[in-house]
């Protein structure tokens, strides 16, 4: 492959030493021009939009009497509000049907594909781009969701935008944004059984901090990433903006071209070869330069739980919460904040913290191999009384494949409820919620207070097969413990 790939790329007039890395090369393959603020107008090859961020994005296009540049270039889907137990239309809460009936007419009255409940490709954002061949190495993607970072994981660099932006996008299919420096994470080694992606970056961000990557974009490299499939690939650059930084991206490999091969978008026959030949060459070269390089050993990570109220509060599982003493004088008030509202305590043990509500989905962790690590924790077994637990695949395309090996069947056994693809409990926009102080056990990616719809819940963030183990023993519990030998 590799002869191959140098034949076509020599012929194509490629420069084989081209030493940057792969973010500035995507850059600079798309900087329109620097405009006077100092800042690159920078052209999207792709722009996702949902049912949220979008219907005042094109109020501002009808107000100024604009079009969409290259309805071609944007996809639609529906996601954050919509229900995932009852979808009969109309919805009952009637905020969630305005903003449904917003994006079919918008959609409709400027020409752009949309994946409604209607159509079998619906599902969340992040998930239905990469499923259907629409995310691609080497291009720019923005979306009006936080998580876009997650197309970080096929060699792109991905954007979460602002509504405003959203509408930048839809009239000249350009954004306005400043250049970040380059920091690279490689984690070496391999994992122990019963440590997933989501715990890899779970670790990194507990270890560099929420605000570790203010002004860099991340570059994940080493063997662990190495080895990951493209849907581990996906859950770790999903949380790259939980790190603080501006995206996350793993660089095209094999892996990367052979999970693209065939999909609906994707292109075929020869192109398809010429294609992927240039995928690979946008991959950081050895002696790329980065502004800053980070190391750790894979084989040092444990199935890691957040235990706070932001991302890097977080242990492994064999761990006690951190003393106060740990923290600098400046960081103890908040510290004892997160201790308060989730009421833990400095030295105590994660496991065995009680739970009320485990919820596995999320553009974070809602795949089919996300399904299929909880399913074997949950196959044979019984979620503990008291515990509500929910399966919400992040597809439709996923929850059929799921169904299609049993997974559904598995879970309902276990006696998990098995939804309709959707955002659910990642956030409060749609009815799955929690109630009062309950603690949800969640595979979503962010556990800020109020994030999973009551303002007093609370939030504990780990791998979804973790979530599927606390579930059954109804608290906090060590995942290995449950593997089968």
């Amino acid at each position: 492959m590799a002869t191959t790939v140098s034949r076509i790329l020599f012929h194509l007039g490629f420069d084989m030493t081209d030493r940057r890395n792969l973010f500035n090369k995507v850059w600079d393959l798309h900087s329109v021009r620097t405009i006077s603020s100092g800042q690159t107008q920078l052209f999207i090859g792709l722009h996702l939009i949902h049912e949220v961020t979008s219907p005042q994005a094109f109020s501002i296009l009808r107000d100024r009497n604009l079009t969409v540049m290259f309805p071609d270039r944007t996809l639609a889907t529906v996601d954050h509000i919509v229900p995932t137990d009852n979808q009969l239309r109309p919805f009952a809460d009637g905020l969630a049907e305005e903003m449904m009936s917003a994006i079919e007419k918008n959609c409709r009255d400027f020409g752009i594909r949309l994946f409604d409940l209607k159509d079998n490709r619906q599902g969340v954002v992040h998930i239905v781009g990469p499923e259907q061949g629409l995310t691609q190495p080497g291009m720019t993607i923005a979306c009006g969701d936080s998580h876009t970072s997650t197309h970080g994981a096929f060699g792109s660099i991905a954007f979460g935008i602002g509504t405003s932006q959203v509408a930048d996008v839809l009239a000249t299919q350009t954004l306005a944004l400043s250049r970040p420096k380059v920091r690279r994470i490689e984690v070496t080694g391999k994992l122990r059984p019963g440590v997933f992606a989501k715990d890899v970056i779970l670790h990194i961000i507990r270890k560099l901090g929420v605000q570790g990557g203010v002004g860099y974009a991340y570059e994940y490299a080493g063997e662990v990433f190495d080895r990951m499939s493209m849907e581990e690939r996906m859950t770790v650059c999903n949380m790259s903006i939980e790190g603080g930084a501006r995206c996350g991206y793993i660089n095209p490999d094999q892996t990367t071209v052979d999970y693209i091969r065939g999909r609906p978008f994707a292109p075929t026959a020869a192109e398809f070869d010429r294609a992927a030949a240039w995928w690979l060459s946008l991959a950081s070269p050895p002696d790329a330069e980065f502004d800053d390089r980070v190391t750790f050993d894979g084989s040092e990570i444990e199935p890691t739980v957040t235990w706070g109220i932001n991302p890097e509060q977080s242990v492994g599982v064999t761990e006690k919460l951190p003393a106060l003493s740990s923290f600098s004088i400046d960081d103890q008030k908040g510290i004892n904040d997160a201790f308060a509202y989730m009421d833990l305590h400095e030295n105590q043990p994660i496991q065995g913290v009680k739970i009320d509500v485990a919820f596995i989905g999320s553009c974070t962790n809602g795949r089919i191999s996300d399904l299929r690590e909880a399913a074997a924790i949950a196959r044979g077994r019984k979620v503990s009384p008291g515990v509500k637990a929910l399966v919400v695949p992040g597809s439709q395309l996923v929850r059929q494949q799921a169904m299609a090996e049993g997974l559904d069947k598995v879970f309902e056994a276990a006696g998990f409820e098995w939804r309709e693809a959707g955002c659910s409990m990642c956030l409060a926009m749609n009815p799955d919620k929690l109630k009062g102080r309950e603690v949800c056990a969640s595979s979503s990616n962010r556990n800020f207070k109020g994030r999973q719809g009551s303002p007093t819940g609370r939030t504990l963030l780990m791998s979804p097969a973790m979530v599927a183990a606390a579930a059954i023993n109804g608290c906090v519990s060590d995942v290995r413990t449950m593997l089968q030998g």
